[in-house]
């Protein structure tokens, strides 16, 4: 049984950091491009970073290059999201995801999916 659980969300003022993770199990993680996505109410999922399976390349969008980072960790089976400079506009669910495809923003590329973790970012 494929899971993923997220964890690290909370609230924030803006201009502030949080770190979310995502411990996964069931899956074979070092083969899966691992991907986090965030849905704010009344919006659809939106791409936010990936990081792929082949040599840990990373893909951002262009709303948050230069605050968050990705990263994975092969030996624990998970993967992190760090977002600096937090803004209000960044509030929302934020879900991890795992793709077979080496490369994409695509959400309904992504097999597996996390709970989701809330994100509030206040002014």
């Amino acid at each position: 049984q494929v899971q993923l659980v997220e964890s690290g969300g909370g609230l924030v003022q803006a201009g502030g950091s949080l770190r979310l993770s995502c411990a996964t199990s069931g899956l074979r993680f070092s083969r899966y491009t691992m991907g986090w996505f965030c849905q704010a109410p009344g919006k659809e999922r939106e791409f936010v970073a990936a990081v792929t399976w082949s040599d840990s390349s990373t893909y951002y969008a262009d709303s948050v290059k230069g605050r968050f980072t990705i990263s994975r960790d092969n030996a624990e089976n998970t993967v992190s999201l760090q977002m600096n400079s937090l803004k209000p506009e960044d509030t929302a669910v934020y879900y991890c995801a795992a793709s077979l495809y080496g490369t994409t923003s695509d959400y309904l590329k992504y097999a597996y999916w996390g709970q989701g973790t809330q994100v509030t970012v206040s002014s």
